[in-house]
């Protein structure tokens, strides 16, 4: 049992831990500088949206504001199967600048993005969303990084303006997640993108299968896949808000994470060390993260088998039920959220009942993947 325990307890440790840890060793020991070249190549933007009326002129309005040539910049909207006004408000704008691909049934965006990208002929294309709002100077960003001829893909900076206290703890959470991005990138390739800000080589990118819900990782793990590197460049900005629900927070992550379950399973390779340049990690950012869950069951567990022992497993003991009661006490009383290790506990605690619903989500249904546009908390920054 004390197996059990210790050897659960150091995956959790190295999940959260020792992986950022090795990340920020090997950037600091062998950093691989992207070398940037300031060039603006033409280039695809696309974006894919579904019955969003409400904000595609606002994204329009964003995108041809980007500084970046106009005779070398083509936007590509996307209709899915929109029933609102969303393709007449994209037809009433039209122009050499502006395209609509519109499809009279609704598929998905993978789809949609496999079914575009062959058409689409520039050196460069940019992927976004409708929600979020790009820097000024995102793409021309991106295109100086890609200007490296070793890096194949590039995404930016999300940066989420929090207005409550889980607000603010979802940002911490995404806080450490791009501290762990900027050391993978320095020592080599992430592992994923940014879904609403990243570019890539046109001649790089994979075939994109519809039904997927992670084509920011097919695209990213494709590119890879051919010798190019993955990088994240903190220059090219996005703008959006951080929930203020829970219970929206933790559909967006279920939803993301059973994708990670789906792309194992059209993907299983990636499991393998050794068959993928990242697969290593991949292990290390992704796949322990979707044994956090049950980790930290046999965890709690087999140290409430071990307590009356020792004082050392009680005291393991009594920390992990303080933890989960700040998780209690977050959720009876939502005021306390404002203190740190509430609105922190909470946010790692919805993080792992998100992984652990997300296999049941995914057992139940593996090919779940049609998304809905999520409507912005408020106005972007």
């Amino acid at each position: 049992m004390a197996w059990v325990f210790w050897s659960s307890l150091a995956l959790l440790g190295f999940t959260y831990a020792g992986y950022p840890l090795l990340m920020g060793l090997l950037a600091r020991l062998r950093p691989l500088p992207v070398r940037p070249l300031r060039q603006a190549p033409a280039m695809d933007v696309l974006v894919v949206a579904h019955d969003a009326a409400d904000m595609i002129e606002d994204k329009i309005d964003n995108l041809l504001a980007l500084d970046y040539p106009p005779d070398r910049l083509r936007i590509n909207i996307v209709c899915d199967g929109c029933s609102d006004d969303t393709a007449a408000l994209i037809g009433r704008r039209l122009s050499p600048r502006l395209r609509l691909h519109a499809f009279p049934t609704r598929r998905g965006k993978s789809a949609c993005i496999g079914n575009v990208l062959p058409v689409l002929d520039r050196e460069l294309v940019l992927f976004t969303d409708v929600r979020q709002r790009l820097d000024p100077q995102a793409a021309r960003e991106l295109a100086a990084a890609l200007g490296d001829p070793n890096v194949g893909a590039a995404t930016g900076e999300l940066v989420l303006q929090a207005s409550s206290d889980f607000g603010r703890g979802v940002d911490a959470y995404w806080r450490y997640e791009k501290l762990i991005r900027r050391w993978e990138s320095a020592s080599g390739s992430l592992v994923g993108v940014t879904g609403a800000i990243y570019a890539a080589r046109r001649e790089a990118l994979p075939e994109v299968p519809p039904g997927l819900v992670l084509d920011d990782m097919w695209i990213p793990l494709g590119v890879a896949s051919v010798g190019y590197r993955v990088v994240f460049v903190p220059t090219a900005l996005a703008y959006d808000l951080a929930s203020t629900r829970p219970e929206v927070e933790q559909v967006r992550k279920r939803r993301t994470l059973a994708g990670n379950f789906q792309l194992l399973r059209r993907w299983p390779d990636l499991a393998l060390p050794g068959s993928h340049p990242l697969a290593w990690r991949l292990w290390g950012h992704k796949w322990l993260r979707l044994l956090a869950p049950w980790l930290l069951l046999v965890v709690f567990v087999s140290n409430a088998a071990l307590a009356p022992d020792h004082w050392l497993y009680a005291t393991s003991l009594a920390l992990q039920l303080v933890a989960y009661g700040m998780v209690l006490l977050g959720r009876w009383r939502p005021t306390t959220q404002a203190w740190t290790p509430v609105r922190l506990c909470m946010a790692f605690f919805s993080l792992n009942l998100s992984a652990a619903l997300a296999l049941v989500d995914f057992l139940r249904n593996p090919e779940s993947h049609l998304w809905s546009t999520t409507r912005a908390e408020g106005a972007a920054p």
